[in-house]
């Protein structure tokens, strides 16, 4: 194996482009890596049904209605929409709009995205590693136990993380050639990152910005100026819709939903702002819960253990102490490159977003579930990526060597810690092959043929366990608010309870099919509405939203559209947050104003009301 197999040929000069082929058996194995990807992403999809029913009926709701589409409304009616911006369902919408709605068409845009996101990172890691180091950046992005978690699912968190990374991508070009047109793209890719998951996407600018300004081959008077444009850029691609929703009259368009005085920028300052920094006391968010801190389900206690204890772990920390190992040692070894170095550069965009994302996620105080941890995964693999190439470029040297033992045996021995008891024969497998590594890289120059046998080793070990919990992963169903990776199928709600709420019965579904109303029915909460509307495929009222919470619709409001003939039927059992039972505020003042109008009949075990 030779240095130019696994390195870029001139990785000092940021103006000279990539080449455009590589290698003859690189185009082969990256097309067996992607296929590797769809069938681990897609393989039995349709098993976990309707997944996030939240999100489910968010979807469905866009392919019966081009206004509930665009504002992310959870019913065709367009009461009140998800507590997110609405481009993360538009694929799965437009998918069901030509397929018709199903688990499939929902959940199979979702695991493309996956694909192209390792598609990206190969190709990202490729202009700065070579094309060996690409593809194991690609495998190591593939294999998270979370990215392929998530990548089967309909949360946001796929299509962020597929235009954070084309962020990522567009700015190693622009690194590459000083372009401004490459980094405006970037700043464009983050901007529609903020009205798919709002906040969060912006955990990557101070990387985009810090590589950029430091390691661009131009003036600095330049630099600054095509960093401001891609501010601009940022600013349009998440500005067009939010101006968009602000500028609708309120009166024609759905209740923003988790915001507390229907503003898209209140949501996204407040409970996807402040309230996710600081607790929801600091952001508002229309009765949404606090984060619960010493609660798995939401991130556990606050601090630097938070993504190395209990199931936080388990999603992505696989190679996570080695990649922030890594980073330090790769700028140590490229401590005397030229400012415009372009793997020092990666390592810069990589890793300070690394940092940044981990450090966010271990302190903030809202909500914050496991799942989220998804956004490191291509960032690890940058960082583990581009490191490797400069030990592999120094592999003479006893540090570059001591190093990747280092790597490869903290990897290890976490990986066996996170296995625990399941798969003992992995573990053994994994701890075996360390040795043979550490022997390999420690004495591997006197023994003939120790090169590939010490790499192929070095990256079966390190990416065995993470792969085994994937594989694991991708082979069970995961359904409700808070699915998990892992060997044990996931169906948890919020509190650890029931993920969704039961099936909507025979008897009521058919009720609701019949009706011909804007709403076929109301009822709290979208835990309750959404079996309704999934099974009947009619648009049901989740009055006050995600849980109860929201004050929207009001009293006044719901009576307005009873009077007016356009809900037929108000069904009881909606519960807030927490399985506390029944709704708070506003929403059990419509609950006890049906009651004392309408009378009440029991259908399919549900106690119904007919409003009309």
């Amino acid at each position: 194996m030779t240095t130019a197999t696994l390195t870029p040929t001139s990785p000092a000069r940021t103006s000279e482009p990539a080449p455009t082929t590589g290698p003859g058996w690189y185009r082969p194995t990256l097309l067996a890596l992607l296929v590797s990807a769809a069938v681990l992403y897609l393989w039995d999809l349709g098993a976990s049904g309707t997944a996030n029913s939240y999100y489910a009926q968010a979807v469905q709701a866009g392919t019966q209605s081009w206004k509930a589409m665009l504002f992310g409304s959870l019913d065709a009616g367009n009461a009140i929409t998800v507590d997110k911006p609405a481009m993360f369902l538009w694929p799965m919408q437009l998918s069901g709009r030509i397929f018709g709605f199903s688990s499939w068409s929902m959940l199979a845009p979702q695991a493309l995205m996956g694909v192209v996101t390792v598609a990206l990172v190969v190709a990202t890691v490729r202009r700065v590693a070579g094309p060996v180091l690409g593809l194991l950046a690609g495998a190591i992005t593939m294999f998270t136990p979370v990215a392929v978690l998530m990548f089967r699912y309909n949360n946001p968190d796929a299509m962020l993380v597929l235009l954070l990374t084309g962020a990522a991508y567009a700015t190693v070009r622009a690194l590459q050639a000083g372009s401004g047109r490459w980094l405006a793209l970037a700043g464009l890719l983050v901007g529609f990152g903020f009205i798919t998951k709002m906040g969060q996407a912006l955990l990557v600018v101070p990387a985009l910005g810090l590589a950029y300004l430091w390691a661009a081959p131009t003036g600095l008077s330049a630099r600054i100026r095509q960093l401001l444009v891609a501010g601009v850029a940022m600013v349009v691609g998440a500005g067009w819709w939010v101006a968009l929703v602000e500028l609708w009259p309120a009166s024609s368009r759905p209740y923003i939903g988790g915001s507390t005085n229907n503003s898209v920028l209140e949501l996204a300052f407040g409970y996807n702002g402040l309230g996710r920094l600081f607790g929801t006391s600091a952001g508002g968010g229309g009765g949404r819960s606090p984060g619960g801190n010493g609660n798995a389900s939401f991130g556990g206690a606050t601090g630097l253990g938070r993504l190395f204890r209990s199931q936080m772990a388990t999603e992505v920390s696989w190679l996570l102490p080695a990649a922030l190992i890594a980073l330090v040692a790769g700028l140590y070894l490229s401590r005397k490159a030229p400012r415009t170095d372009l793997r020092r550069a990666a390592l810069l965009l990589f890793g300070t977003a690394l940092v940044v994302t981990t450090l966010t996620f271990s302190y903030m105080q809202g909500t914050i579930h496991p799942y989220y941890t998804i956004a490191l995964a291509p960032l690890l693999a940058g960082v583990l990526a581009v490191t490797a190439a400069l030990l592999w470029e120094q592999r003479g040297t006893c540090t570059a060597r001591a190093i990747a033992v280092v790597l490869v045996e903290t990897t290890v021995l976490w990986d066996v810690h996170l296995l625990g008891s399941w798969q003992p024969k992995v573990r053994v497998v994994l701890a075996l092959l360390s040795v043979l590594v550490a022997i390999g890289l420690l004495f591997g120059q006197w023994l003939r043929g120790a090169v590939v046998v010490t790499l192929v080793a070095a990256t079966v070990a390190g990416l065995g366990g993470s792969a085994a919990y994937a594989v694991s992963t991708a082979s069970h169903p995961h359904s409700g608010s808070l699915p998990s990776s892992g060997p044990v199928a996931s169906a948890q709600g919020f509190g650890g309870g029931p993920g969704q709420a039961p099936a909507a019965s025979a008897e009521v579904t058919a009720l609701l099919k019949a009706t011909t109303t804007r709403w076929a029915a109301a009822t709290t909460g979208s835990n309750s509405a959404a079996p309704l509307q999934l099974s009947s495929g009619r648009p049901v009222m989740a009055v006050g939203g995600f849980n109860g919470g929201d004050d929207a619709p009001t009293l006044a409001q719901f009576e307005a559209y009873v009077a007016k003939g356009e809900i037929s039927y108000y069904v009881s059992g909606g519960q807030s947050f927490g399985g506390g039972g029944g709704a708070r505020g506003t929403n059990s003042a419509i609950a006890t104003w049906v009651a004392a109008h309408y009378t009440a009949t029991t259908v399919g075990g549900r106690t119904v009301y007919d409003l009309r």
